[in-house]
């Protein structure tokens, strides 16, 4: 197992949140760019990936090492 510090945790949580913001940028706010029709599915993984993300880097952040 991977122990961390805690500037690499905060560096890695960090990460993770732009990644998070990417991800809801080009599976929910792209398709209004699209040609195609808006797809619910896509944005609602979209979505669902972003909190996933951001909630994994805010338990990231959070921990604290014993």
């Amino acid at each position: 197992m991977i122990e961390l510090q805690t500037a690499q945790r905060a560096l890695l949580a960090d990460t993770l949140r732009d990644i998070a913001n990417v991800a809801a940028g080009a599976t929910v706010f792209g398709q209004f760019l699209a040609d195609r029709a808006f797809s619910f599915w896509l944005a609602l993984m979209g979505s669902t990936l972003w909190i996933g993300l951001v909630t994994f880097a805010v338990f990231l952040a959070g921990r604290r090492r014993p």
